[in-house]
């Protein structure tokens, strides 16, 4: 069973390094041809922003579950170092397992956005490609997030080590 839970966990760590690169090369690669059209050729890419945009929702949500992954999200630890081992641990426990929730029932609630997004069937301005196809990634990554969490808490409560996620301890 751990094997099957390693396999796929590293399954999902590739995707989503894949995703992100992807996201920024294609990021990267759009700017520059519209930053060519406008000041060589007098046009602009008219899908430029939009897609920058799409692609800045797929860095963001499944870059936040990467880094979370990696136990390398945004913390405020000012009082969390001035703690003991203790103090630390029963506070990491409850953090995972609070924010993994937390991220459960955000990716609940933009699951009903998405589906909202395609009941009205909203399309982009420039590529007029729907937008909820895009959007799904929203709760996919929270979801991944509160996984990621919901590890670290589970790691947290069965073993001596304080864990920010299933591979990475508080130094």
């Amino acid at each position: 069973m751990k094997n099957i839970l390693q396999y796929i966990n590293g399954i999902t760590e590739t995707i989503e390094k894949f995703v992100v690169f992807l996201s920024i090369l294609l990021m990267m690669a759009n700017s520059t041809a519209n930053a060519i059209g406008r000041y060589v050729f007098d046009k602009s890419l008219f899908f430029s922003e939009e897609l920058n945009q799409f692609l800045i929702v797929a860095i963001t949500f499944i870059g936040f579950a990467y880094a979370v992954r990696k136990g390398r999200n945004i913390r405020m630890t000012a009082m969390y170092d001035a703690l003991g081992y203790g103090p630390k641990k029963i506070l990491m426990t409850i953090i995972t397992i609070t924010t993994g929730l937390l991220m459960f029932y955000l990716a609940y609630k933009a699951i009903f956005y998405v589906i909202e997004l395609k009941n009205i069937n909203r399309l982009s301005p420039a590529l007029q490609f729907p937008v909820y196809i895009i959007y799904s990634i929203i709760p996919v990554g929270l979801a991944v997030a509160g996984l990621q969490y919901l590890t670290a808490f589970f790691m947290n409560v069965t073993h001596k080590e304080i864990y920010l996620s299933h591979d990475v301890t508080d130094a």
